[in-house]
């Protein structure tokens, strides 16, 4: 797996580092709980009883703490998976099985649905924001890719690029409908079923001709322009 390394973090005195903690703890459940509209400095200073200044000192603009919140969540996941997924004797398909299934079970908890949710509305209207959240996926999609390339090593470079891509796609796009407290929530296992299945088999069976193939026709279907 592609290994990750945490950027140093803010803060001069030897206490910052637990204040930079407090802080992001404190990013981290305003989002979750209070959502992208509420999350701003003043806001975050309330939520860890700190005066606004002090959290600006180590944080002066908001897409600094989305940038350590995300760092800090590639890191979290990097160990997550060197534990789970990492572990010697397994091949390939068996860790990419585990790794879809860990992604799956994490999508269900409160803290993903709704981090990553407010997340992306955030990115909607920062470029700043959106830049960091394509810099973490950009990392997630690399480690799967690395399981793809393993099980299907006929794949060009830029395919298994394309079938990771797709992947996480799918896995992503679970959120809105089966994620913590949405509607579909409790057909979790069976989508979790279906897709180690289908996702395995396309990284296995996926071929570069394939895709080549099917590409053109995705782009030309498009819907008849209404008059």
């Amino acid at each position: 797996m592609t290994q990750t390394i945490a950027p140093s973090r803010p803060g001069i005195y030897a206490k910052g580092t637990e204040t930079v903690d407090a802080i992001l703890k404190a990013a981290m459940d305003v989002l979750i709980d209070e959502g992208a509209d509420a999350f701003t400095i003043r806001r975050i200073a309330a939520r860890c009883d700190m005066k606004v200044g002090n959290v600006s000192y180590h944080f002066p603009r908001k897409e600094m703490l989305i940038q350590f919140l995300l760092d800090e969540l590639v890191d979290s996941y990097g160990k997550l998976l060197d534990e789970v997924v990492q572990k010697p004797g397994l091949n390939a398909e068996e860790r990419l099985k585990l790794v879809i299934i860990l992604c799956l079970d994490d999508i269900g908890s409160k803290r993903t649905t709704h981090l990553f949710t407010e997340l992306w509305a955030l990115a909607n209207h920062n470029a700043v924001v959106a830049e960091r959240v394509k810099g973490f996926y950009d990392r997630v999609h690399g480690v799967i890719g690395d399981h793809v390339a393993a099980i299907n090593p006929a794949l060009s470079p830029d395919d298994v690029r394309t079938v990771a891509l797709f992947i996480s796609a799918t896995m992503e796009g679970a959120t809105p409908f089966l994620g913590h407290g949405k509607p579909w929530a409790d057909r979790m296992p069976a989508f979790t079923a279906l897709a180690v299945q289908s996702l395995v088999t396309l990284a296995r069976t996926a071929t570069s001709a394939d895709i080549a193939a099917l590409a053109p026709v995705a782009v030309g279907a498009r819907e008849p322009e209404l008059a």
